[in-house]
């Protein structure tokens, strides 16, 4: 196969009316998610041609699957915009891309306007909007406007689609996905056809995901691990049931929409769990159904992955999940043992098939088992690179130090780990969390993950203050004081790498990915 397409033009020939997505407005089946996405992909072809950039300004929900299919259809490639995300940081991200067709639909129509006409200044995005329909190209705009609901309404034009396809390669891209750069601008990771093709092949044969699988999703369709829900589904010619954010309100309501919708696979971030495990929502109602539960993001705490699993049994598989958006998601995993020792977080496990990683130390060789190093990625899931970013491209994505016999491109992911002597991967922090302090070199990681490992510790962040040279832990927790926390991390750390204070928080801020909001922490 040189296109996901395939992939969905072989769910719709195997299972037609079996649904394939399912939200809180219906169902689509896979005939009718392949019939819309023809549409779409027809009407582009005819507004702007293939090749370009466009960016999908719709609320969560199966109309951004359509809006997704139809893009790669007509040989583009797509970026899904965040509907809450502030103008400006749109503007930044549309300074960068510059898509030529912006899809929403009419409930957003209007604030989809706005954000394009206004734009940040000097951004390079203050310019006139066209509003098209299906087929109507304004050759006077840059940016064209359109509605979701006129494109499903285009003819398919089936002899402009073959062509796209005859030409196009497993390299082209498929869709650039957007996270924060160091420096405050978003920088764009691109994310090809053999990326996806590669990466959903180990995630269905791994974990055995067939059209048996309904599959809850939970993250954002614009954050990475959200392509591992969409592209596993139709891969396997599953069912991908996309979950209200209300339920991650109500875990009561959570539990009856796993229930209802009979899900038997979760890929959520430890946050999602958190909110499950806090709440001991289990000790009243289970999901009957579930039999693969999936995290990564961040680490999870040992309190969580505790009570999931003591609540929910031998029966039920448990995996942590690792790997940056440049890996297409995921290049390491490793399956829960049942006895987990609470005073080690848990390995990142090992690499995936097909997607090889290693651990260079600061001499520039492999690490010795136990020695800490920055891990590297290579193989068919890591991305090409940023768009139109070649400075920070050529910063992270290398020749691989290790072969100097002919030229190997790999991934420097920026976080340090090392192997355990079960020949695990650990996860110590990123290299950027690195700090010195009174002479010591010290990893922020390695006391988050001292701190997740304590009785009570429902979520825990370290930042430091180079102003002040101060290390702070923000935690929050059941029943462990400030005090307390301090005596069993001391326990658990060296001296040296005590922090300063410790502040105990009635809620940890979170983005809208469900990560630790760590700006926030530290304006705080």
């Amino acid at each position: 196969m040189k296109n996901i397409l395939q992939l969905l033009e072989r769910a719709e020939h195997e299972h037609p009316s079996k649904k394939a997505f399912i939200d809180e407005q219906g169902v689509i089946t896979y005939r009718t998610l392949g019939n819309n996405a023809r549409r779409v992909g027809s009407s582009l072809l005819s507004i702007c041609g293939s090749g370009k950039t466009v960016a999908i300004y719709l609320e969560k929900g199966i109309n951004v699957i359509i809006a997704m299919m139809g893009i790669a259809y007509s040989g583009n490639i797509y970026t899904v915009i965040d509907t809450e995300m502030p103008a400006e940081r749109v503007s930044r991200i549309f300074s960068s891309l510059e898509p030529e067709v912006i899809i929403t639909d009419e409930k957003l129509q209007e604030r989809a306007e706005t954000v394009c006409r206004d734009g940040a200044p000097g951004s390079g995005w203050e310019r006139a909007v066209g509003i098209c329909s299906s087929g109507e190209a304004n050759g006077s705009c840059f940016r064209k406007v359109c509605l979701l609901e006129d494109m499903r309404e285009a003819d398919i034009d089936h002899f402009h689609l073959n062509k796209v396809r005859d030409m196009q390669t497993e390299q082209d891209p498929l869709y650039i996905l957007y996270t924060s750069g160091s420096t405050g601008t978003p920088k764009g990771t691109v994310i090809t056809h053999r990326n996806v093709l590669s990466y959903s092949r180990w995630f269905v044969d791994t974990f055995k995901i067939n059209e048996k699988t309904v599959a809850g999703n939970q993250t954002p369709f614009y954050f990475s691990m959200s392509v591992t829900d969409i592209y596993s589904t139709i891969r396997a010619c599953g069912t991908l049931v996309i979950i209200p954010p209300i339920c991650f309100t109500f875990p009561v309501k959570l539990v009856e929409w796993l229930n209802t919708y009979k899900v038997s696979m979760i890929y959520w971030v430890p946050s999602a769990f958190g909110i499950v495990s806090n709440s001991r929502v289990f000790d009243y109602e289970k999901p009957r159904y579930l039999k693969k539960v999936l995290f990564a993001g961040e680490i999870m705490p040992a309190g969580y992955i505790r009570y999931w699993m003591r609540k929910l049994g031998i029966t039920v598989l448990f995996a942590n999940l690792y790997g940056p958006t440049e890996t297409t998601d995921i290049c390491t995993y490793y399956v829960v043992d049942l006895e987990i020792d609470e005073n080690e977080s848990l390995p990142i496990g090992r690499h995936c098939d097909n997607c090889d990683v290693f651990i260079v130390n600061n001499r520039g060789t492999i690490a010795e088992p136990g020695e800490e190093g920055e891990l590297y990625v290579r193989g068919p899931f890591v991305s090409p690179g940023y768009y139109r970013d070649e400075k920070k491209t050529k910063e992270v994505f290398v020749q691989n130090p290790i072969n100097k016999n002919y030229p190997e491109t790999c991934y420097r992911t920026g976080d340090l780990v090392k192997l355990n002597d079960r020949n695990e991967i650990i996860y110590l922090g990123r290299r950027d969390f690195q700090i010195k302090k009174a002479g010591y070199r010290i990893e922020l990681g390695e006391i988050e993950s001292a701190a997740s490992c304590i009785d009570g510790v429902r979520e825990c962040a370290c930042v430091f203050d180079r102003e002040s040279d101060k290390i702070q832990l923000f935690y929050t927790a059941d029943g462990v004081s400030e005090d307390e926390i301090r005596v069993l991390i001391a326990e658990k750390i060296n001296r040296y790498m005590m922090p300063d204070s410790c502040t105990k928080l009635r809620e940890m801020p979170h983005n809208q990915n469900g990560k630790i909001n760590r700006k926030e922490l530290r304006r705080m």
